[in-house]
């Protein structure tokens, strides 16, 4: 029945819609616009839908005026990709690259990529199982719950977190969703579904959002956990490494499920609005091949970078407004009406929103000779971020990549620390956990 479920909705979409001597170059840790005026979109004569990716570099016109976004200084981060839309803003921070905190080692077990911070508490897991609270002023941890039995010990534990007020809620590829109170320490409620779950989660008003392995869209009540709704979308034949990913702006969650669809879920009625199926080939051979970032939104603008090309969608009508045959291996960041991107080929592009234009595009390995005076090797990307008002690209050795948002390098910093989780911005500070599993706060 899910078959022929699945079936109905393709046929339905079918016919609607870096030198040696530092080790930068080592890593340490061993669509077009649908519109008949082609003049306004030029840049778009190089970029066709086919599958050659976007390799052309273009000057940034030093006419343009880039509005830059106001600097904002968080003193907490509630969500893996920090806020509910997804998008990072213009982080303050100091760049004195001084450990103002070190801890000890924080657990025997790897600790996973995600770092949130509330109430000046950093909460973090581990592939145990365990959800660690630390305390910054204590430099201590002060809490460390485990809701797995011994059964499950060997298991190892993906996690996927939430926290508002003094509840953080779990999901995890065993099956289980459950609700802690970390300054109880206690839990709140427990439900075991039986099917693991592979998304981040979403939180609005009295509702709990997330997706399981199926790509079932979950809608529970996070007082109690108790179902809501459950939405049953098309499933993927073979699992793989890409996850569901949601995001939600003031009226919407946004779903996008490993067969590369496209949902629109009205937050009050939980009814579809629209879907759209990404997927550039249908057949079900090459179902399996699709792959994306993490879904970001602005105003009424959704971002989705798949492993074939980035889509710029309305996210009123779930049409298409750009197509560009250019994507990144990590997500990608709106500033105002701009998006900034690192493609597979190693080009820092920025990208008009408003026209669909290319204001820049910088080869980044060529960038770093030319500022270094040194030969470029191959270069492996882990984060993008806006930090005082520079573009900050992090890479997997450690190095930090610092550029104006109009595309120039300006510094190549290396971090104190061998990076291991994405970097949170809190209070002008950044705070990390490096691969000895131990947690820093710099600046």
């Amino acid at each position: 029945m899910r078959f022929f479920y699945t079936l109905i909705i393709i046929i339905f979409i079918s016919s609607c819609s870096f030198d040696d001597k530092s080790g930068i170059w080592k890593n340490d840790n061993d669509i077009i616009k649908i519109k008949k005026d082609s003049d306004q979109f030029k840049d778009f004569k190089e970029i066709s839908s086919s599958y050659e990716y976007f390799d052309k570099e273009v000057v940034f016109d030093q006419k343009k005026l880039i509005k830059i976004p106001k600097l904002v200084n968080p003193t907490e981060w509630k969500e893996n990709f920090y806020n509910q839309n997804n998008n990072f803003e213009n982080f303050k921070y100091g760049f004195f690259n001084k450990i103002l905190l070190k801890s000890k080692k924080i657990s025997k077990y790897n600790i996973n990529d995600y770092l949130l911070f509330i109430n000046d508490k950093l909460i973090l897991n581990d592939e145990g199982g365990n959800i660690i609270i630390f305390s910054i002023e204590k430099n201590q941890v002060i809490t460390k719950f485990n809701f797995y039995k011994k059964n499950y010990k060997k298991f190892k534990k993906d996690l996927n977190l939430i926290v508002e007020n003094e509840i953080i809620y779990i999901s995890d590829n065993i099956g289980y969703i459950y609700a802690y109170n970390f300054n109880k320490n206690e839990l709140v409620w427990a439900k075991n579904f039986k099917v693991p779950f592979s998304a981040n989660l979403k939180i609005s008003e009295n509702k709990l959002f997330t997706v399981d392995i199926n790509n079932t869209f979950i809608i529970l009540n996070k007082e109690t956990g108790n179902i809501i709704k459950q939405i049953p979308t098309e499933e993927s034949l073979v699992k793989k490494n890409f996850k569901n990913n949601l995001s939600q702006n003031n009226e919407s969650i946004l779903y996008l499920n490993t067969f590369g669809s496209l949902y629109a879920i009205d937050k009050k009625t939980l009814n579809i609005k629209w879907f759209l199926n990404l997927n550039p080939s249908l057949e079900a051979n090459n179902a399996n091949t699709f792959d994306a970032n993490q879904i970001i939104n602005d105003n009424d603008r959704i971002i989705i970078n798949t492993n074939k090309f980035t889509y710029v969608i309305d996210s009123k009508s779930g049409s298409i407004i750009f197509r560009t045959n250019f994507t990144s291996l990590i997500k990608p960041l709106i500033v105002k009406d701009h998006l900034y991107l690192v493609s597979k080929n190693d080009l820092l592009i920025s990208f008009d929103l408003e026209d669909g234009k290319i204001i820049f595009s910088h080869n980044i390995k060529k960038k770093i000779t030319d500022f270094l005076n040194t030969k470029g090797e191959q270069i492996q990307l882990k984060f993008l971020v806006m930090a005082n008002s520079n573009l900050l690209i992090f890479l997997k050795n450690s190095y930090v990549l610092n550029f104006s948002i109009e595309g120039d390098l300006k510094a190549v910093n290396k971090l104190p620390v061998k990076i291991k989780t994405n970097p949170i911005f809190i209070d002008t500070t950044m705070l990390l956990a490096d691969t000895k599993k131990k947690l820093f706060v710099i600046n």
